[in-house]
């Protein structure tokens, strides 16, 4: 199953994501399989947080991923919602 996953960041924590982006980094390329696109997202020229597209079994599975990247547990994640997709178009054509 694919998963988008939406984090949305703090607004006072930026200086975490600059303190561990090297990390965090090193963790998308080790679990590549699984997570198949990751950038940020912003609100004008602000960064506002990030999104994924995952391919996991479970919502447990992606929840897993969520809490072993090095953003988690430093407090720069306010939110993130965990949803399930369902891919119907691409490349023109439906899928």
């Amino acid at each position: 199953m694919i998963y988008l996953i939406l984090f949305e960041d703090a607004p006072d924590m930026s200086h975490m994501r600059d303190a561990l982006m090297k990390e965090h980094l090193a963790f998308l390329a080790e679990n590549a399989k699984q997570i198949q696109s990751a950038g940020p997202l912003f609100d004008g020229s602000d960064g506002a947080g990030g999104a994924w597209l995952v391919e996991v079994d479970t919502h447990e599975e992606a929840q897993k991923l969520v809490e072993a990247d090095p953003f988690w547990p430093s407090g720069l994640r306010q939110s993130v919602r965990i949803l399930r997709w369902h891919h119907v178009f691409r490349d023109g054509a439906q899928t």
